[in-house]
């Protein structure tokens, strides 16, 4: 079966019109006799019992379920297996040509050139998102009007350095000024194609999006959130004293 498009599914697997979400679908190959497929018993105690072994899976389910006794379970189980697939389905549209978000947050620290050896040279990456227009004519703040103000440039209007999208679900508000409080604002903002300021980026332009994309879309968003990096004691600043 193919799973092109499978989020817009209003049921799943080929018999059955009750099961109508990924955690219910997933029972079915789990637990399944007729036909056999992952071959689970009962209630997965032993596949339970079996990722309960390894530190690694306690500590992470652990984390993923702060306050509940029992973290790893069955049921946190086939939530995470959810979790991934939603992830993997919003991967798929940030790369995708329709949604067009890696056109700009590219490369390992998703925001476009990045220097390193042998590539010293690189420029950063700066655009015009639609952010504002004042005037009809392109305008922004005449207090924060971006890139010009140092090239002096009338194309470099409302032209802000890309940022990264590490840990992005952590650091609200957004855009340059933080004029947006969440990620959802901000999809809607590009879903809009910007205020259609007339010196705005060409890849910013109005796009399609469902509710269960967007939900996908912010799933990925939310999985650039690197938990071991922004709760490492080294960096916090009890450590500055």
């Amino acid at each position: 079966m193919s799973l092109t498009n499978v989020a817009y599914n209003a049921a799943f697997t080929w018999g059955n019109a009750q099961v109508r979400s990924l955690e219910s679908q997933m029972r079915q190959p789990l637990f399944n006799e007729h036909p056999v497929e992952m071959g689970l018993k009962g209630d997965g105690a032993a596949a339970v019992k079996a990722l309960s072994l390894e530190a690694t899976y306690r500590a992470q389910f652990l984390a993923a379920f702060p306050g509940d006794a029992s973290a790893l379970s069955m049921d946190h189980i086939i939530k995470a297996i959810a979790a991934l697939e939603s992830a993997r389905r919003g991967m798929d549209l940030f790369y995708s040509a329709r949604v067009g978000c890696a056109q700009c947050h590219s490369g390992l620290n998703f925001s476009g050139p990045v220097v390193y050896e042998g590539h010293e040279s690189d420029t950063a990456l700066f655009a015009n998102t639609g952010l504002y227009d004042f005037d009809g004519r392109g305008a922004y703040p005449p207090t924060d009007r971006g890139l010009i103000e140092v090239t002096h440039r009338a194309a470099d209007m409302g032209k802000f350095r890309i940022p990264t999208l590490r840990n992005v679900a952590l650091t609200s508000p957004y855009m340059h000024d933080g004029s947006l409080s969440d990620l959802d604002q901000v999809l809607d903002h590009y879903v809009r194609g910007g205020h259609k300021n007339p010196g705005q980026d060409p890849r910013v332009r109005p796009f399609g999006l469902s509710a269960a994309e967007r939900a996908d879309l912010l799933a990925f968003l939310g999985s650039l959130t690197d938990r071991e990096f922004i709760e490492n004691p080294e960096f916090s600043a009890q450590n500055d004293r």
